[in-house]
């Protein structure tokens, strides 16, 4: 059963201009239908610990945390439900003539990869929605 999911991109502009992008995740619903809002719970830079509301079509709000930082380079997200961890993972590096990055999704626990099994077409969607979406708000001035 499938229960990691993945979709890298190439961008053509710098690490840096793809890293404020993914890291303003409040304005993630500006670049991509796969979330309706996005509100971090806690202030300042985002960071280990950092806590958000992440609010998606056809899914109920979820609670995420970042479990994992690396500034300018990239982050994971972690949920929880009853049975289930999804650690969503945005990472960006500098290939030449711009950057690459790599966006995932694996799902664990009891029912996680159940869950991806069952929703796997509309995680491959997403996935394929939000790197569109960052390719064209990166590259775009």
């Amino acid at each position: 059963m499938p229960r990691d999911f993945s979709i890298t991109i190439d961008i053509v502009a710098p690490p840096s201009r793809v890293w404020a992008v993914l890291s303003d995740i409040e304005r993630w619903h500006e670049w991509t239908e796969s979330v309706t809002s996005a509100k971090r719970l806690d202030t300042g830079p985002l960071a280990v610990g950092s806590k958000l509301i992440l609010c998606q079509p056809k899914l109920p709000p979820a609670e995420y945390t970042v479990t994992a930082l690396d500034e300018g380079k990239g982050f994971a997200l972690e949920t929880r439900s009853p049975g289930a961890v999804v650690v969503g993972n945005q990472w960006v590096e500098p290939v030449d003539g711009g950057s690459r990055v790599t966006l995932s999704l694996q799902f664990s626990g009891l029912i996680g990869p159940t869950t991806a099994f069952i929703m796997r077409g509309m995680i491959n969607r997403y996935l394929e929605m939000d790197a569109a979406g960052l390719k064209t708000r990166c590259e775009s001035s």
